[in-house]
């Protein structure tokens, strides 16, 4: 299903982050315009990517220095303030002790600052051509939502499973109950004129070694839920795994899923560079990210959130986020060159590729190979929606069930059958379904039972791949999706057993 289009603003930036000037342009159910949707969806129709930085200081100066040079950098950027952990667990004394005793925190203390401390730190900087978003980790966020609406901002992220499941031990039903009062809020202010922007945290379920089609089908859930409680602008987000051309199956599968069920909604999607155990060299950290962004590129994503070469070290600098940002989108530009006869050739009459806008090389030039990722993510989407049309029931019974179930995550509510593998080309694969209504469509491997030391080989084969290929450019470590494929891998070490 095709929803209609209408017509919108597309506002835009220079270099030097003031606005420049606005296009007509047309757009599948636009956002507002100023809006943090609306942002994302006119840089996407320019063929731009945006790219976005995790960043955080308990410092206001720190914090509104950080925006100010994403802001400024040679890229197409939005903010991002990252909330502490004290907040995150919605434990406001500790975070009021530490401001007082001049600790300080991982992360910016939102609900612990006047607000007028944060409108302060954001006035001058956030605007319609720079629009800002929270990021938290919380399955409470009502009092987080609470003081991100009074400091003037209406973009966040998140999700009732994505930040209960891997985070603590909140029972999932009562993340539900919170994400909904959550939604709920957000969605109000749309009677004031605003279009509060919600974004996934699903495909990026524990990180890493969580096979793709649950990343999908996850991300999917938890927007339909934000649509059930009032939101019209959402982000799907998909976080870099172990194959690029897995990943862009992955990635072709979401598109396809979310323009089937989410047709009156403003969306886009969001790809994570890979969040696992990171390249330790500098040049390794640099291609892994350059990956991510030609992937984002090739799949029609709209957003890529960055890491740094300081990842596998230590919290990085702002000068390291403005680094990345920047490398980051010359990679997306240089993709979005190197597909425009592609391009081209599509605009002339041959089949364009889903989601692709014409004129554009925002897409990939065609279908991934289908290896079953979208069959499997529409089976455990499909299986949640049977059980009730109320996603606020339906997910805690799906999980009951064992219907979701996430390998290798520790939660009580987790049911914690499942298991996952690397094959000997670096795919992610089940080995083990439990109760996930997959039979009939995975092929499961009789894989042995991976060992302690199996899973740390499997928790480090990205960073080892791209060290190698940083430390030995040869075609052998040459990072997979720059035209050439390298030997076959070899498999997972069983040793130890």
């Amino acid at each position: 299903m095709t929803a209609p289009t209408h017509p919108t603003t597309a506002v835009h930036r220079t270099a030097e982050g003031n606005p420049a000037e606005t296009t007509p342009r047309t757009t599948d159910r636009p956002s507002s315009p100023g809006s943090f949707g609306a942002f994302v969806s006119a840089a996407r129709r320019a063929g731009r990517l945006v790219v976005q930085p995790r960043m955080g200081m308990s410092d206001p100066r720190a914090m509104r220095a950080g925006l100010a040079a994403t802001r400024a950098a040679d890229a197409t950027t939005v903010g991002t303030v990252t909330l502490d952990s004290y907040t995150r667990v919605g434990d406001q004394a500790a975070a009021r002790r530490a401001l007082a005793e001049g600790v300080p925190l991982n992360g910016y203390p939102l609900v612990t600052y006047d607000t007028a401390v944060t409108r302060s730190l954001l006035d001058g900087i956030q605007d319609p051509a720079f629009p800002v978003q929270v990021r938290h980790g919380s399955a409470a966020p009502q009092d987080i939502v609470a003081a991100l609406l009074l400091a003037g901002l209406d973009a966040t992220e998140g999700g009732p499973v994505s930040y209960c499941l891997p985070y603590g031990r909140t029972p999932l039903a009562t993340s539900v109950e919170n994400w909904t009062r959550s939604c709920e809020l957000l969605a109000r202010t749309r009677d004031h004129g605003a279009d509060p922007h919600l974004e996934t945290f699903g495909g990026c379920m524990m990180g890493q070694l969580c096979p793709p089609s649950l990343l999908v089908a996850l991300s999917v859930l938890e927007a339909l839920f934000f649509a059930q409680h009032g939101l019209r602008s959402v982000s799907l987000s998909y976080a870099q795994q172990t194959d690029p051309v897995q990943d862009e199956e992955a990635l072709h599968a979401l598109r396809r899923l979310a323009e089937e069920l989410l047709p009156e909604l403003d969306w886009h999607i969001v790809v994570y560079t890979y969040m696992g155990v990171y390249p330790r060299t500098p040049d390794g950290a640099r291609l892994l990210l350059e990956e991510s962004a030609r992937l984002a590129v090739r799949t029609g994503a709209a957003r890529l959130i960055v890491k740094t070469a300081a990842e596998a070290h230590r919290i990085p600098t702002v000068r390291e986020n403005v680094a990345a940002l920047e490398a980051a989108a010359r990679a997306a530009e240089a993709e979005a060159a190197r597909a425009l006869p592609t391009a081209a050739g599509q605009i002339a009459g041959l089949p364009m590729a889903a989601g692709q806008i014409a004129g554009l090389p925002m897409a990939a030039a065609g279908p991934a190979p289908d290896t079953g990722i979208h069959a499997e993510a529409s089976a455990l989407v499909q299986a949640v929606l049977e059980i009730s049309p109320d996603l606020g029931r339906a997910l805690p019974q799906a999980f009951e069930r064992g219907y979701l179930d996430v390998p290798y995550c520790l939660h009580p509510d987790n049911a914690q059958r499942t298991r996952s593998y690397l094959d000997t080309d670096g795919r992610l694969r089940w080995s083990e379904i439990g109760a996930m209504p997959l039979g009939g469509i995975v092929e499961l491997a009789h894989e042995p039972r991976l060992t302690s030391s199996g899973l740390l080989t499997a928790l480090r084969h990205v960073e080892r791949r791209f060290d190698a290929a940083a430390l030995d450019p040869s075609p052998t470590h040459r990072p997979l999706d720059d035209g050439h494929r390298p030997p076959v891998r070899t498999a997972l070490s069983e040793e130890g057993r």
